[in-house]
This record gives C-alpha cells, structure tokens and sequence, in this order.
C-alpha cells in the first residue's frame, strides 16, 4: 500500500490526502447525527465551543504560518499578514451587507407565509468563511506534495503526509462548526451535515491545484492564509460569540468559547 502510494505522482498524493482531511471535515460535520434533539443550552455551548475553534484555528493555523512563510521567502511578513488579514475582514464586511439584504427578504417571505425565520446571514457568512479557511490549507497540502519535485529543502514524502494528518485532525471540530450553528438556526440534519462538509470539499481542488504550481502557489500563501484568518475572526467577533451569549448562562457558554479555544490549540501545536 505505502510503496503504492508513493509511486504515484504528486498531484495525485496530493489529492488523496486532500480527500482524507476531507473526510475528517465530514466527519466532525456528523456529529449532528448523534444528538435527536438538541436543546438551546447544549447549541449554545457548541457555538461558543466553535468560536474558539475558529479563533485558535485563524491564529495557529493561518495567521502564525502566514508570518512564517513571508518571511522564508523574503517578504514584509508583518505587511503581508495585514494586508491578508485586513483584506479578509472587509470581505466579509461586504458579505455582511448582502446577506443582510438576503436576510431581509427572507424574513419578508417567511412573514407571508407564516413560516418562522432563521438567521440566513449568519449561516452563510459561516459556511462561507470556513470554506475560505480550507482553501488555503488544501494548497499548502498541495504545495508540499508538489514541493518533493522541485527537491525544495525539507520537502519529503513524509512531512507531507503529516501536514496532511495535522490537518485533518484539525478539520473534526471545524466540521462541527459548520453544522451544528446550521442545526441551532433550523436547518435540518441531513442539510446541516451537508453544508458542514461541503465546507471542506474545496480541499481536494485547492490541494490539485498547490501540487500543479508549487512554486507560485508558495507565493500566494501568506497572502491567502491571513486573508482567511481575518474573514474567520470577522464572523467569531460579529456573530458567534454575540449569539452564545444571548443564553442566561452566558458565563458557562464563555468556558465552551475557552474549552474549543484550547482543543483546537492543542491540535494546532501538536501536530505542527
């Protein structure tokens, strides 16, 4: 099986381990599967649990790397990470504007009907930034499978299989981001596990794509990873802490913040 795989080219390992981290994403995702009914206390507590997933997950896992690596290829690390970070932010403040817009509209026809109304921007603003994240993380993937052919220093088949491990492991809780909030907003469960792993199927492109143009892929990096990093803490800081501490009990749901805060961190500096 190894001797398989490493006869493969690298676009193709790098797909493969794409794929594996994201069916770790699909598995977290599933975590909604396990609950029949979930109260507001317990979808509280794992919006909290994911804010500080994705707070850990924009720092160890986009932002620090982004420094790191503009400045291993001679670049304004600090300029570079504000740039991405600032960048990422605005987007998603414009996104903010539209989909309120969407909401509204939303709101207006559930209000006809008679239907209750969900939080529409929150749930997209929340997908979309957990799909921005991935993209970056698959084409770092992709860039050190690809980096073996161009016998970059430090480039191997086995630190390019445990970027893909650390990864993966890291996307478990990030699936449960995604699909859990959907569930709290009325989602159902079946579209909520959809959406969270579709959240990572931009993986396997990303990493295609990275193994493909290793070299300007390496490029792009700092930039893309700081821009995700901002687009996450806009959406934790706009709303994910605001909504989990709209619970009475907002003191226990800032511990969840901390508990997913620390389980991400752990995972991120752990495994590299």
């Amino acid at each position: 099986m190894i001797d398989w795989f490493i006869g493969l080219s690298h676009p193709i390992q790098a797909m493969i381990a794409t794929l594996f981290t994201w069916s770790i994403t699909a598995t977290g995702a599933g975590l909604v599967f396990c609950f029949k009914k979930m109260n507001k206390n317990v979808l509280d507590a794992m919006l909290g649990f994911a804010a500080g997933v994705m707070i850990a997950a924009s720092f160890w896992s986009l932002l620090s790397p982004s420094i790191e690596m503009a400045g291993n290829l001679g670049m304004n690390a600090w300029l570079v990470a504000f740039i991405g970070l600032f960048g990422g932010g605005l987007l998603l403040f414009s996104g903010d504007r539209i989909f309120s817009k969407l909401e509204k509209k939303a709101a207006d026809r559930a209000h006809a009907d008679n239907r209750p109304r969900g939080n529409l921007k929150r749930c997209w603003m929340l997908i979309f930034s957990i799909t921005l994240h991935n993209i970056p993380e698959g084409l770092a993937i992709g860039v050190a499978f690809g980096s073996i052919a161009y016998g970059i220093d430090g480039a191997t088949l086995t630190s390019a299989c445990m970027l893909a491990l650390g990864i993966g492991l890291q996307n478990f809780p990030e699936g449960m981001a995604v699909s859990v909030p959907l569930r709290r907003e009325g989602f159902s469960r079946k579209n909520s596990f959809l959406y969270g792993q579709l959240s990572g199927i931009v993986e396997p492109i990303a990493g295609i794509i990275g193994a493909l143009i290793a070299m300007q892929a390496r490029i792009l990096l700092p930039f893309l990873l700081a821009f995700a990093a901002g687009a996450m803490i806009y959406v934790v800081v706009e709303e994910l802490i605001p909504e989990s501490q709209t619970n009475e009990k907002k003191d226990i749901m800032a511990l969840f913040t901390l508990v997913g805060f620390s389980i991400m961190m752990i995972l991120d500096v752990a495994l590299g």
